[in-house]
């Protein structure tokens, strides 16, 4: 009946671990994220209060235990759709469906995750853990290669190592409002705005991440695969690193294939090698080589689509502002939307882009948002 529910609860109903003392750090009922309650149980302590170092602080707090069965299954997957290239085709074209249905179901209520971060390094390691015990083994690989395939892995991860580092936020000195200019005919002139949400003035060009909850000097956009935006003081890094992860993913597919398919032209071995289904570890070096192509062409788009806005002098914001207004061109056929309020030319473009001064990075930042 209608009454009961207005009933006051009886002494023996369950009561939900929220809402007693007894477990203060951990909650099992769904009330609460999997990842949250993981964390405060790993920190030992309450929701709220306490306090610890910086970074071990920072590593708890974006640890995510929801990541952990991709990381397993990821392998498990790729060694399934080894075993028949029909099975490989199926698994191979349903991945990038199943991982992003996995991270919708797990993270519709966090911002910010390292979900896609985790696993693009988890999946590049795990790539050159493949190289150096199933390829080296086979002694048809030179100590050149080996050094370049390695270096290449290196040097793109001091490449995220320094995108991480900030993407330059627009921060209030000495930490209250700056003070708007003298008069609002300077601040039309310098093209000066005030966020909404922040509360500050902002430079020309800057704008506010909902993700980050910050406003960014010359915001391109929010990447997901590295956790952080891409703005003013990390985009030339950004696209250093994509072109380094790029030309070392290529590299190494060009080697493993030329391994194990040494008759076969590079183009037509991916497509057809007779003979790499005979054993587990070709099939599986060969299933890996078609998982970092996908990989590779997704991220090759990327990268055409940085070039050609900053052939345009145009940020990826930008391009969405001017594209939901609709008061942009469409350029290289749709891949550039080009608002024309700074493009100054090919040349004066990418020479802005390449002298342009990194905007300051937080101090505070600079150890805990690597994580």
């Amino acid at each position: 009946m209608k009454w009961e529910k207005l009933k006051p609860p009886e002494p023996d109903d369950p009561m939900c671990c929220c809402e007693c003392d007894i477990d203060q750090c951990g909650c099992c009922c769904d009330c609460e994220d999997p990842d949250g309650a993981f964390n405060r149980w790993l920190k030992e302590r309450p929701p709220a209060g306490g306090c610890g170092p910086p970074v071990r602080g920072a590593i708890i707090d974006k640890l995510e235990i929801s990541t952990v069965p991709v990381l397993v299954l990821l392998p498990l997957l790729l060694r399934v759709a080894a075993l028949h290239y029909l099975l490989g085709l199926v698994i191979l074209t349903a991945l990038p469906g199943l991982v992003l249905w996995y991270y919708y179901a797990t993270h519709r209520k966090k911002t910010r995750s390292l979900f896609f971060l985790t696993l693009a390094l988890f999946s590049l390691f795990y790539m050159y853990y493949l190289f150096v015990a199933e390829i080296l083994p086979r002694g048809d690989v030179g100590r050149r290669q080996q050094c370049t395939v390695t270096a290449g892995v290196v040097l793109t991860v001091a490449g995220l190592v320094r995108t991480k580092r900030g993407p330059g936020l627009v921060t209030p000195p000495h930490g209250s409002v700056p003070p708007a200019p003298s008069s609002t005919r300077e601040a039309l002139a310098a093209k000066w705005s005030a966020c909404p949400v922040c509360k500050i003035m902002r430079p020309p060009r800057a704008g506010h991440c909902r993700t980050c909850g910050s406003c960014v000097r010359r915001l391109d956009h929010h990447c997901i695969w590295i956790n952080s935006c891409v703005g003013q003081a990390n985009h030339r890094s950004f696209l250093l690193t994509l072109c380094v992860f790029l030309l070392t993913s290529l590299y190494g597919i060009s080697v493993v294939l030329r391994s194990l398919c040494p008759r076969q032209h590079l183009v037509t071995a991916l497509l057809y090698c007779p003979g790499v289904y005979s054993q587990s570890s070709t099939a599986l070096c060969f299933t890996c080589a078609w998982f970092s192509g996908i990989v590779t062409c997704g991220l090759v788009y990327l990268l055409v689509v940085q070039l050609g806005n900053i052939s345009f002098n145009v940020t990826e914001r930008e391009a969405q502002l001017a594209l939901r207004r609709k008061t942009g061109r469409r350029r290289l056929g749709g891949l550039v939307i080009d608002p024309g309020e700074h493009s100054r030319g090919f040349y004066h473009n990418w020479a802005e882009f390449l002298t342009m001064a990194e905007a300051p990075v937080c101090p505070r930042s600079s150890l805990t948002d690597l994580v």
